[in-house]
């Protein structure tokens, strides 16, 4: 009678398991802010919850729209391609964008502005539209869903080029961003932004200060980069990452503590800053 218990019990529970645990496909088409993003936690953050994440990322250091667009109307096999499976990632050189797409039946596949250009409206046209259609017409899964990436503002002190366009000014840069993206993705009808830029301004409220980024523009490699992955969990999954017991190597409690919150509020109040003051 134990017995039987005890193998109805593992059969509940192998059921429950196969339910609520997921596979999620994933791809970005991006450059280095998408690599600071997905590759180096993301994996981590969902197996530790039960989700499986395959991970791919078509990177193009500094890439814009508007040569992407190229690159797609051009088929230019320029991409460096990742993938992260099973938590392992392999890169492959030389790749174009239509091999990415149709290397999987994507769940969710991810769109972003070059940094400097993420807050200037004019930027996005016609170069995003167009690159909508080009994934549209080698998508393999019907159902695959598009997303806008929302990056960062560089730290005050960058001295990045393009933070001449927002007057080097984080808090213009910031707000600049979200009232871009967010106004492209209404009007190009893309049902869902990763509000990783709103985050980590979240957690520059904090302790952390304007710690969050390395040289200016690029993440912090541990808890920067883990603040921005904890964000696409959130949006991928719909799990509030609050409580994740995953944490990076060199990242202490409180800094991820500070990090969850940070990209929850950020995806719960996406074009609102959220005020960390007293962690």
């Amino acid at each position: 009678m134990v017995a039987k218990k005890i193998v109805l019990f593992l059969l509940v529970l192998f059921s429950f398991l196969t339910i609520y645990s997921r596979e999620i496909k994933v791809l970005a088409i991006g450059n280095s802010f998408s690599e600071d993003a997905i590759e180096s936690h993301l994996y981590q953050i969902g197996l530790n919850n039960g989700d499986t994440l395959l991970i791919g990322n078509l990177v193009i250091g500094g890439g814009s729209l508007e040569l992407h667009d190229s690159n797609a109307s051009q088929n230019n096999p320029t991409y460096s391609y990742r993938n992260i499976v099973k938590g392992v990632k392999t890169v492959s050189k030389g790749v174009t964008m239509e091999k990415g797409i149709m290397d999987e039946d994507w769940d969710y596949i991810s769109l972003q502005q070059v940094s400097h250009d993420a807050g200037c409206y004019n930027s996005y046209f016609p170069y995003l539209p167009r690159l909508i259609d080009y994934v549209k017409r080698y998508a393999i899964n019907p159902d695959m869903q598009f997303m806008l990436h929302m990056t960062w503002a560089y730290s005050q002190g960058a001295s990045h080029s393009g933070f001449t366009k927002y007057d080097r000014n984080q808090q213009t840069m910031y707000k600049e961003i979200v009232s871009t993206v967010n106004k492209v993705a209404s009007e190009l009808q893309i049902p869902v932004v990763i509000s990783s830029g709103t985050a980590i301004q979240n957690a520059r409220t904090s302790s952390l200060g304007d710690t969050l980024c390395r040289d200016g523009f690029h993440l912090e490699r541990t808890y920067g980069r883990y603040t921005a992955a904890c964000v696409w969990y959130e949006v991928l999954t719909g799990n509030c990452v609050v409580g994740n017991s995953y944490r990076p190597k060199y990242v202490s409690e409180l800094q991820a503590f500070i990090a969850q919150i940070s990209a929850h509020f950020a995806v719960v109040n996406p074009k609102k800053l959220t005020y960390l003051t007293n962690m």
